[in-house]
């Protein structure tokens, strides 16, 4: 191995060790995802009449509630990851850039099973008989649309490119050698300078002789 590929090979392995710092604590993110959807989403109310089980209020909104909480906490979560990982480390690089986006998608897996996991029952025909009939009880939490696991890693790849487009690290401007560079123009004559004449025929001599062509 020549001197050329020892020099780079400590800033690879200090990529792709900060590559997967980021990984690992963004993932570990999605647990404050899942909690706070679990918190904050909407309940969606059903009643059983004995026979089947129904939605409470048929004209409410509360059953997509869930998605777009999801939605709007995953995309604070990925601008927030992206302003901690920019600081962290300005320089960026590909692979710290693959970790974020991988961390944050795998993030948001993590707080869509938190959030099923911990929320209420997704055996409704189990909890129907057991609150009775005629009681309303909540629907299990679920994602209707599950693109939108995709909110985290995308806003933090936005934020990111734009973090690094206006305060990143810049590259400095090459030097050209000297045989690039544009020749200096020649000094102008100044009100001082005396202007060049042309020459007086008449100041000519000719050479001595008696101006006859030799023989």
């Amino acid at each position: 191995m020549d001197a050329k590929d020892a020099d780079q090979d400590p800033d690879l392995k200090t990529e792709l060790r900060d590559s997967a710092v980021v990984l690992v604590a963004v993932t570990l993110l999605g647990v404050a995802l899942g909690l706070l959807w679990l918190w904050l989403a909407p309940r969606v109310p059903l009643i059983s009449n004995g026979k089947a089980v129904f939605l409470q209020d048929t004209e409410g909104e509360s059953a997509v509630g869930a998605d777009g909480t999801f939605a709007l906490l995953a995309l604070g979560f990925g601008a927030l990851s992206a302003a901690a990982v920019f600081w962290f480390r300005r320089r960026g690089g590909v692979a710290l850039v693959v970790g974020l986006a991988l961390g944050g998608l795998l993030g948001s897996l993590l707080a869509w099973g938190i959030g099923v996991w911990f929320g209420p029952s997704n055996d409704v025909v189990a909890r129907a008989r057991e609150v009775g009939a005629g009681v309303p009880f909540d629907a299990y939490l679920e994602l209707k649309a599950t693109g939108v696991v995709l909110a985290w890693p995308v806003a933090a790849m936005v934020v990111h490119l734009a973090l690094t487009a206006l305060f990143g690290p810049r590259d400095p401007e090459p030097e050209w050698p000297a045989h690039y560079a544009a020749p200096e123009p020649a000094p102008r004559p100044g009100p001082t300078d005396p202007e060049p004449t042309a020459p007086d025929p008449t100041d000519q001599v000719p050479p001595p002789g008696d101006g006859t062509p030799p023989r």
